[in-house]
């Protein structure tokens, strides 16, 4: 058949090199409205819930039990669950209903309820919920910092210039598992060399990375998953007590931590017992919150491609954010894992999350090229720093970073790595040279590095661990080799373990180490002119990039 030149052009386009499919409802394989999705019910007697979403007691699975014990408030469940779906709904994206008025309904819906409360909202109204549901006052971001290599002189400088241009948390992880030490220590430095008081994590299986935590060179986590079918979590060993057990054993050393979940990991896994996506995942969201747990990661986040591939799954990651927000806890909104090679469809995903604004917009803006990222990759990167500036300046909008001139850049990128190469030769570490103190500070990734001893790394990794070196370890090695104020900083993140201020719910720490949470800096948007308002001073930020001109500079 003759071809059209049209058509030609539109199989070229980035867009058609992804992947769609048609709903199968039957595995799961439908983002929302299920024709399997139970129909919402409740049942109380005596103070517990005796049936719910079509399930009695008898018949719970563990999930819905845990989720009738501990996650929905009996005292106002039935007027609740009376309400219809439309009228929460309206509640949500009406300006004259607060965000306590929402939240208090919710605590009595079950997971049923509340995806026919999103089944009737289209993606502005959800974000204009969003807007208002959100946990803390102010948005802000979260980026990863990784390497192929798990080259700790780069992390480090990578860490500093991440902090410098706004993260507020950073996460880094590992290509080889026995370099975790290193890549948590050198990015506990670098951050601090970027901004006092920015938060960093290192993921790793479970009990190497609350270790970390408990020596205070780690200072939160996030990848506790859990899952919205009992099969996917049994395959993980898991149930919900055991999670629930390990968050109090994060929260009872001083470390925020969150879960992680999302759309589609139980499709993808092969366990979705023929039900939507958000329904399944709105177990989760409810599990958490029954477990105690202060946030969430998701957003369907690295299961991105299960959801982005059937109608309605980005529209499906947006409520599940918001589904997290309303009840009340904080959300950092995924916006990480790539997948799409479309630019236009990339930032269309994101925008959902970006102009609402959210506790966290991204939980893994790549802070390096994608080529070093460790987490499969980032549906945004260092290359897009500027493009992600400017959008914030286009649409006054912030979305957590700032523009920074590439003296600033060099300089704190230079800082971390020397305050690396201190640290390393105090404790008796292979030794840093002043040539990769040099690459580092000027590099773009892994590639502009010179390589490293792996294996003397990696022993003297599992030596830092041996030794039971911890954060107060590093403050005096950083303090003896004249990097007072690296040492001061990292000793004011220790501190907050001891007044476990920075658990409250969505607690970020400013440079003065002062916690900004939902506790002491609240949502309260409820119209133009309340809740999160941009500074003059912030607007400043935002607005003065290097490349716009001064027209003044050219008058004749």
């Amino acid at each position: 058949m003759k071809r059209s030149k049209r058509f030609e052009v539109l199989a070229a386009r980035p867009v058609n090199q992804d992947g769609f499919v048609k709903e199968w409802p039957e595995v799961g394989l439908i983002a929302m409205g299920s024709p399997n999705d139970p129909v919402p019910s409740i049942k109380i007697e005596n103070g517990k819930i005796v049936e719910m979403d079509g399930v009695t007691r008898s018949n719970f699975d563990f999930i819905e039990q845990f989720i009738a014990d501990y996650a929905i408030d009996v005292k106002i469940a039935e007027k609740a669950m009376a309400m219809e779906a439309s009228q929460i709904a309206k509640m949500l994206v009406d300006v004259n209903v607060s965000r306590k008025e929402v939240v208090d309904i919710v605590r009595g819906l079950t997971a049923a309820k509340l995806v026919a409360v999103f089944n009737t909202m289209n993606v502005v109204e959800m974000m204009m919920a969003l807007q208002k549901m959100r946990a803390r006052k102010t948005p802000s971001n979260q980026c990863h910092i990784t390497n192929v290599n798990d080259n700790p002189v780069l992390i480090a400088a990578d860490g500093a210039e991440a902090a410098l241009r706004g993260f507020d948390e950073m996460e880094t992880t590992v290509a080889v598992v026995r370099y975790a030490p290193f890549n948590a220590l050198a990015l506990l430095i670098g951050s601090q060399a970027g901004r006092g008081g920015t938060l960093i994590q290192c993921a790793l299986e479970e009990a190497t990375e609350l270790e970390l935590g408990m020596r205070g060179i780690t200072a939160y986590a996030e990848t506790i998953s859990v899952y919205g079918t009992e099969n996917v979590f049994v395959d993980g060993d898991d149930t919900p007590w055991s999670k629930a057990f390990l968050a109090s054993a994060y929260a009872s050393r001083g470390l925020k931590m969150r879960f992680t979940s999302g759309t589609g990991s139980e499709v993808q896994m092969g366990y979705a017992e023929g039900k939507s996506m958000l329904y399944l995942e709105i177990r989760c969201i409810m599990l958490t919150r029954g477990a105690g747990v202060q946030g969430l990661q998701n957003g369907s986040v690295s299961c991105i491609g299960v959801p982005a591939a059937v109608p309605s799954g980005i529209r499906a990651v947006l409520a599940e954010n918001l589904c997290a927000a309303m009840l009340d806890m904080e959300v950092a909104s995924s916006n990480d894992q790539t997948f799409t090679h479309s630019d236009i469809r990339k930032t269309a995903r994101t925008l959902m999350q970006f102009l609402p604004g959210t506790d966290f917009i991204c939980s893994g803006y790549s802070g390096t090229p994608n080529y070093d990222n460790m987490f499969a990759g980032s549906n945004w990167d260092v290359d897009d720093y500027d493009d992600w500036n400017i959008i914030q300046r286009d649409l006054k909008v912030d979305g957590g970073l700032r523009p920074a001139l590439e003296e600033e850049v060099i300089a704190v990128r230079n800082k971390a790595a020397k305050g690396l190469q201190a640290v390393f030769k105090e404790l008796g570490f292979p030794a840093i040279t002043d040539e990769e103190v040099e690459a580092a500070t000027y590099a773009h990734g892994s590639k502009d590095v010179p390589a490293r001893n792996v294996v003397e790394d990696l022993k003297a990794a599992q030596e830092l661990m041996s030794r039971g070196i911890t954060g107060i370890d590093i403050v005096k090695a950083l303090a003896k080799t004249g990097f007072t104020d690296l040492a001061e900083h990292i000793l004011n993140i220790l501190k907050q373990r001891i007044s476990g201020d920075y658990l409250h719910t969505s607690a970020i720490l400013d440079k003065n180490f002062n916690v900004i949470s939902a506790v002491n800096s609240r949502n309260d948007y409820q119209g133009p002119g309340t809740g999160y308002q941009m500074s003059d001073e912030r607007w400043n930020e935002i607005k003065n990039i290097s490349q716009a001109i001064n027209p003044s500079d050219y008058d004749a």
